[in-house]
C-alpha cells in the first residue's frame, strides 16, 4: 500500500512540474530558465518513478498482471507449423 503511495504522490509531483514549467514558459517569454530547470525536474522524478516501479516490482511489493484475469483460458493462439 505504501509503494502504491509514493507512486501517486510522485505522478502529482511530475504534473505539478509540467504545469509550472509551462507556466514558466508562458510568464518569462524565454528570458530564464526557469522552464528548464522545471522540465529537468519532471524528466528526474519521470525516470525516479521508473526506477521504483522496477525496484518494487523485483521485490515483490508490486506484482505486474496480464490483459486476462488469472483464470481466464487464452481464446486465441497463434497456430503451429510444422
Amino acid at each position: 500500500m505504501l509503494i502504491k503511495l509514493i507512486t501517486i504522490t510522485v505522478l502529482v509531483l511530475i504534473v505539478a512540474s509540467l504545469l509550472s514549467g509551462m507556466i514558466f514558459m508562458v510568464r518569462d517569454k524565454g528570458q530564464t530558465t526557469r522552464t528548464a530547470r522545471a522540465l529537468t525536474v519532471r524528466i528526474a522524478l519521470s525516470v525516479a518513478l521508473f526506477g521504483l516501479l522496477m525496484l518494487a516490482v523485483a521485490t515483490g511489493h508490486l506484482k505486474p498482471h496480464g490483459i486476462y484475469p488469472a483464470n481466464h483460458p487464452v481464446q486465441q493462439q497463434a497456430p503451429v507449423h510444422e
